[in-house]
């Protein structure tokens, strides 16, 4: 059993205290490698700042439509996104329904190429007014905060759609108070435990 941990800075373990990189027992993806250990491989594969369909000008990397594809080239049995806040920084100017099928070309090639995959999509946590008293102001703002609400409804319907297990992060884990955007080690904790449930391996 291989598991990919596809996402941003939330998936990456991004630290709200101290901007550095939660250890491997803090962040949910590396809580999952350490309690599936022998039941399963787990790929990380977080990257902060990455969008999932903006064209993110620190390269391929950082943009989840582009990068994607050229991860697929193993056989995983299921696939965990997260992405879609850092869209809504307000240089991207980005529409609900540029995301929406930015997410679906992501839900559509891990189908194509790994027929067999099962899909886990993390909707992200609305994004609360602290990020604007955070050094995170400069790249959101009040409509940031505002797209941020809709963002689970575009998870919702396609889960729905395509037949993918759906998490949202809104009613399991809650974002710090540093910048209303990343989690302190408790709710990664919550996140990792979330998927433990539903992977029942």
């Amino acid at each position: 059993m291989k598991i990919l941990c596809f996402g941003d800075s939330n998936t990456f373990g991004f630290n709200p205290i101290d901007g550095g990189r939660y250890p491997a027992n803090i962040r949910w993806s590396g809580i999952l490698k350490e309690e599936l250990n022998t039941k399963a491989k787990i790929v990380e594969a977080g990257c902060n700042n990455r969008t999932c369909v903006a064209n993110n000008p620190a390269g391929e990397l950082f943009c989840g439509t582009k990068i994607f594809p050229k991860i697929l080239n193993q056989d995983f049995s299921h696939i965990i996104i997260g992405l879609g806040i850092n869209d809504l920084q307000k240089i991207y100017d980005i529409k609900p329904n540029d995301l929406e099928n930015g997410l679906e070309q992501l839900i559509k090639t891990a189908k194509e190429k790994i027929p067999s995959v099962e899909i886990i999509l993390l909707s992200p946590n609305e994004i609360t007014e602290n990020i604007l008293n955070s050094n995170f102001n400069v790249l959101f703002d009040e409509s940031s905060i505002k797209k941020s609400k809709d963002i689970f409804k575009i998870y919702e319907n396609l889960a729905k759609k395509y037949n993918c297990k759906l998490i949202d992060l809104n009613k399991i884990a809650k974002v710090s108070n540093i910048d209303g955007l990343h989690y302190y080690p408790e709710e990664h904790r919550l996140i990792a435990d979330a998927i433990l449930n539903i992977l029942k391996i």
